[in-house]
């Protein structure tokens, strides 16, 4: 019976400093390359037979670092839309909206020429298209089964709304799952029901 991994994408220096990164594409740091390779190694010992990464540079490099076969991009792996807040840090945009919490107030529109922004379910509904096409392949008894694992290459708060949804929680409930970068997770089955079976391993240690 197969897993699916989740695997963050590494650091970068956007990710460094705080700053929220929904489409631009920013490359990994030095340090970000060498723990994507780090859990690579981390990786190892699993069967991972089959991997999808989303379309961006760092978590594309991160799975190419990694070592896994990955099939091709998948759009709706694409980090959360962040609209007006690209860029932006949480101390930053509570300047202007004291208290702002990303999971509970969302983001505002980036202008006529920015990115329009996603509301957290309309990020889960993504969620639930990888699962819809992912699951299949390591639900036990489901003819389109793989005799292995299955990885998913992406970024942290779209990787922890898709935990969310696997568990049948509402995509805010992401907010609960503190994933880090080049962080290890597993989701997988007891008794052919949905649970998570690895949260937030640090390929550091």
């Amino acid at each position: 019976m197969g897993e699916i991994i989740l695997l963050r994408h590494g650091e970068t220096e956007w990710s460094k400093s705080g700053r929220h990164t929904g489409r631009t594409d920013v490359p990994l740091t030095a340090e970000g390359e060498a723990r994507a390779r780090m859990a690579g190694k981390a990786l190892s010992g699993r069967d991972i037979v089959a991997a999808w990464s989303s379309p961006a540079t760092r978590a594309r490099r991160t799975a190419e670092l990694a070592g896994l076969p990955v099939q091709g991009v998948d759009p709706d792996l694409w980090e959360w839309d962040y609209g007006g807040y690209e860029g932006r840090t949480t101390k930053d945009i509570q300047q202007e909206r004291p208290g702002w919490y990303l999971w509970s107030d969302g983001v505002i529109p980036g202008g006529p020429d920015g990115p329009p922004g996603e509301s957290a379910d309309q990020v889960g509904e993504r969620c639930d298209r990888v699962i819809e096409r992912v699951k299949p392949l390591v639900l036990p008894g489901s003819p389109d089964a793989h005799d292995g694992d299955v990885a998913l290459v992406a970024h942290g708060h779209v990787l922890r709304i898709l935990a969310a949804r696997w568990l049948g929680l509402p995509a805010a409930a992401g907010a609960y799952f503190i994933l880090g970068t080049a962080a290890i997770c597993a989701l997988g089955f007891e008794h052919a029901r949905p649970g998570i079976v690895l949260w937030n391993q640090n390929t550091c240690v």
